[in-house]
């Protein structure tokens, strides 16, 4: 994230008018009240951990503790934590007991189950590991699950799949594969899929780990398969599985690189020697690749890679879940329909239910469905299929859901505000302990660890008290948790805590002198920063903007804007933060002919970048952004989108309408049209 942006204002929901407003700027070091004299000792201790200071954290952790500091139980994880490998299991029964039913509790248990793989001491797993509740590391999973098929339990299915979705290399799922390999539990085709979904996620050194379970391998052919690949495949090739799955890996590799040249050598007879199983898997991630780099080339190497499919294949064809999402993403991307909508659906039709759950994948499904259904009688059957998916999708809350609420021609509507939290349940939730430790966490500026807590004390609350929670951390200026915990709830919606408004008459100032209409501004900002003006990204992006200090140098140069270079904390501030911030976001807008989605692409991820995206094809502006071959900037484009239409009806108090926003087809700028050769 290249310029964050953020914003907010004092307006009710439109229909909550009995909902208490939130206050309109955040009150200082309201979680925290008076600073706890042993406050500072806590920060330290999270400092001499990344030190791996033993001495000086132990002190640190009887410190607090004799203090009776409310935090005391993060500074004794801390310096367990720091001294792991050689800590008892009395030690830390202990303090399980001391913090039971706690997030520091189950971080523990997560991380001493870790430790108790790396000792082989599957007795302690087997206590420990129906007693984590997160149960959210994967390696913790795979230690599980090799203690079960000790026990004499089939885990087979289980283990493929905990395998098959490791990415890095870890001693847990590689010496559970090891093992149930040794037992033939797994296969060499397993094996080789392992292979091949490493390659996938550029992760060669779990590739070669997963491949060198094949007896009789040649290491160093494996080695050179993968480090040298395009010299490999030009060596004359053997026809027997290991040459072959070898050289598929190899063609992988270079695909990565050049999709031209794999698809070359794809189509070279005297190169290939592939399976049609193989050369199906080798097409379809060329084409992947392809439809990454947005080359119009992509589409047809989808075609190929169904094509070559087995027909006992072809509803299951063992390629990722990535490959299909980009085949589906090529296809939107088709110049003719007759390419596009069916290998839309071929493509989302062997999807796993995981992926579906996408809520990209019902719409562009029901939109296929629609546009490939044939006219008359013998087509109603699919168009109300389509219209059923529509239907269900179709809700306010996110941007295919307001698509599909334009495209069954229903009015938008904000959902009705959840009754007010009673005093009960604010009590509730002020009295909760990790809400209380994860408020003093944030007042001490220690982020991460109170979002930690805070999300692990969320784990299975109803909506009403996930609404006390949310509304709790408004009042505390936290907009951070604020919207975060309101979004969680899924039957009572408080709109006025999922879409605040702090900072109101700055944004809207700042809004209208740069000429930018402030729902856009509002719905870019709770995207970037959740309105937290203080703020900073780890590459130096600062404030409700999340300006850079190159870029905010540069705007105020451009625009006259006060701002003073030797004043760290100037860019803190909100005012100047939002002038040069939405100054920024006119240019940006402008250069890039007013389209609103590619303005907050830029935005995101700098202007150069989607002034390449927009090459090729004409497309639909939603068909664009779901071809934004950067995830975290894809998912920002439709956020931003959909909650500027949600700020556009708080702060209008009408109707909004996400396909204006979204503007016309996108392609290739006019010729005529400079462009802004300076924007940092």
């Amino acid at each position: 994230m290249l310029r964050p942006l953020l914003i907010a204002c004092s307006v009710l929901p439109l229909g909550a008018a009995h909902a208490a407003p939130l206050p309109s700027t955040p009150p200082a070091n309201a979680a925290a009240g008076a600073r706890a004299p042993a406050d500072d000792t806590v920060v330290e201790a999270r400092e001499l951990l990344r030190k791996r200071d033993r001495q000086r954290l132990a002190a640190a952790r009887a410190a607090v503790q004799a203090a009776q500091h409310p935090l005391a139980g993060w500074v004794e994880y801390w310096e367990i934590l720091n001294r792991l490998n050689e800590v008892r299991s009395e030690e830390i029964d202990a303090f399980f007991g001391r913090w039971a039913g706690s997030y520091l509790e189950d971080r523990l248990r997560n991380d001493w189950l870790l430790e108790l793989g790396r000792r082989r001491d599957w007795a302690g797993i087997a206590r420990e590991y129906p007693r984590f509740r997160m149960n959210d590391d994967r390696e913790v999973s795979c230690w599980w699950l090799l203690t079960e098929h000790q026990a004499g339990r089939d885990v087979r299915d289980a283990a493929r799949a905990a395998w098959f979705a490791q990415r890095e290399l870890d001693d847990g799922c590689q010496t559970l594969a090891s093992t149930l390999f040794d037992a033939k539990k797994l296969t060499p085709d397993d094996v080789w899929r392992k292979a091949r979904l490493a390659i996938e996620a550029n992760r060669p050194a779990a590739a070669k780990a997963a491949a060198g379970l094949i007896d009789k391998l040649d290491t160093r052919e494996l080695g050179e398969a993968i480090d040298n690949p395009l010299p490999y495949l030009r060596k004359p090739a053997a026809s027997n599985r290991q040459r072959q799955e070898l050289r598929l890996l190899a063609l992988m590799r270079v695909a990565q690189n050049d999709a031209d040249v794999a698809a070359g050598l794809l189509d070279d007879k005297r190169l290939a020697h592939f399976t049609p199983q193989q050369a199906a898997w080798g097409w379809a991630y060329t084409g992947r690749q392809a439809a990454f780099k947005l080359s119009t080339d992509a589409v047809q190497h989808y075609r190929k890679a169904w094509s070559l499919l087995p027909a006992a294949d072809a509803g299951q064809p063992g390629w990722s879940e990535e490959t299909l999402v980009w085949g589906a993403r090529a296809a939107l991307r088709a110049s003719q329909a007759r390419d596009r909508w069916p290998l839309v659906l071929k493509a989302i039709n062997t999807m796993a239910p995981s992926t579906l759950a996408d809520p990209a994948w019902t719409y562009w499904k029901a939109r296929a469905l629609q546009a490939s259904a044939r006219d008359g009688a013998d087509g109603e059957a699919q168009r109300a299929d389509a219209k059923r998916l529509l239907e269900e999708l179709a809700s306010p809350m996110h941007f295919y859901g307001q698509l599909a609420l334009e495209d069954l021609g229903r009015p938008f509507a904000l959902p009705q505000a959840a009754a007010p939290s009673t005093p009960a349940e604010r009590d509730a939730a002020r009295a909760t302990p990790g809400f209380v430790r994860a408020m003093h966490l944030a007042a001490l500026g220690l982020r991460d660890e109170a979002r930690r807590e805070w999300n692990f004390t969320l784990r299975g609350l109803g909506d009403r008290e996930l609404l006390a929670a949310a509304r709790w951390a408004c009042e505390l200026g936290d907009w951070q948790l604020c919207i975060n915990t309101s979004d969680r709830t899924r039957t009572e919606f408080d709109v006025a805590s999922r879409y605040p408004t702090p900072y109101a008459d700055e944004i809207h100032q700042a809004a209208a002198a740069a000429g930018l209409e402030p729902a856009f501004v509002f719905g870019l900002i709770r995207q970037e920063t959740r309105f937290m003006a203080t703020l900073r990204s780890h590459a130096g992006a600062s404030g409700l903007m999340q300006l850079m200090p190159t870029t905010a140098r540069w705007v105020a140069k451009k625009t006259g804007v006060e701002f003073n270079p030797a004043r760290s904390d100037q860019i803190y501030e909100p005012a100047t933060n939002l002038k040069l911030g939405t100054r920024y976001l006119k240019m940006v807008l402008d250069d890039l002919s007013g389209s609103l989605p590619l303005a907050a692409a830029a935005y995101n991820a700098g202007p150069s970048r989607p002034r390449r995206w927009r090459d090729g094809p004409l497309l639909e502006p939603a068909a664009w952004a779901e071809n934004v071959p950067f995830n975290e900037t894809r998912d920002y484009v439709k956020k931003v989108l959909a909650n500027s239409v949600l700020y556009a009806a708080l702060l209008n108090k009408q109707p909004a309408v996400l396909k204006a926003r979204l503007g016309p087809p996108i392609g290739p700028r006019d010729n005529n049209t400079p462009v802004n050769g300076e924007l940092p």
